[in-house]
C-alpha cells in the first residue's frame, strides 16, 4: 500500500466496513482478460480458522459461472461512504472514502445446506436482519459462489480538515 496513513488495520473497523458497504466488484480472469461485476454479498468466518469468507449469488447460467469454472482465483473490492469534494485547484479535488480489498479463491456451492447458510450470510449482510425462510425451490433456481479469502487490506480517504470544520 503507497499511502500507509491511510490504511485501515484495526479488526473491528474492518468489520465496520464490511458490514456498511452493500455491493462489491468481483474481479475474474477470463482467458487472460479481465471481467469485473458488481454484486451485493455476504461475510461469514470459516469454522475452522476464522479466515473470511464472502458468500455471493447469482443465476445459474452465465458468463460469471463460465469464468469460474475455468479459473477459480478472483479478487474483490467494495467501498462506502463516498464524499466527492471540491478545491481551490484541480489536484485539491478528491473523494474522501472507505474501502476493503481482497484476494482469494471463488468456489461454486453445491451442497444445500451450505447454500441455506450462505443465503442467510448474504441477507443478514444486506438487510441486518437474520432468520430468513429458503425452500428448496428458491435454494435450486440461484447459484451461490464462496470465496475463500487469503488477502485482505483496507484503508480510507478522510475528508479534508478544513471541509470538516464548521
Amino acid at each position: 500500500m503507497t499511502r500507509r496513513e491511510r490504511e485501515i488495520t484495526d479488526t473491528n473497523e474492518i468489520n465496520r466496513i464490511l458490514d456498511t458497504c452493500k455491493y462489491l466488484h468481483l474481479g475474474l480472469v477470463d482467458d487472460g482478460k479481465p471481467y469485473v461485476v458488481p454484486m451485493n454479498y455476504g461475510i461469514d468466518h470459516d469454522d475452522a480458522d476464522g479466515h473470511l469468507i464472502v458468500y455471493l449469488h447469482g443465476a445459474n447460467t452465465g458468463r460469471k459461472l463460465d469464468i469460474i469454472k475455468k479459473n477459480s482465483d478472483c479478487c474483490f473490492t467494495m467501498e462506502c461512504n463516498i464524499i466527492p469534494f471540491e478545491g481551490k485547484m484541480a489536484c485539491q479535488y478528491g473523494v474522501a472514502y472507505e474501502c476493503v480489498m481482497g484476494t482469494g479463491q471463488i468456489h461454486l456451492i453445491d451442497d444445500p445446506a451450505e447454500k441455506d447458510r450462505a443465503l442467510q450470510a448474504i441477507m443478514k449482510t444486506q438487510t441486518g436482519h437474520d432468520h430468513f425462510q429458503f425452500d428448496e425451490r428458491m435454494v435450486s433456481i440461484v447459484s451461490v459462489m464462496r470465496i475463500d479469502v487469503d488477502e485482505l487490506s483496507a484503508k480510507h480517504r478522510p475528508l479534508p480538515a478544513a471541509m470538516t470544520e464548521s
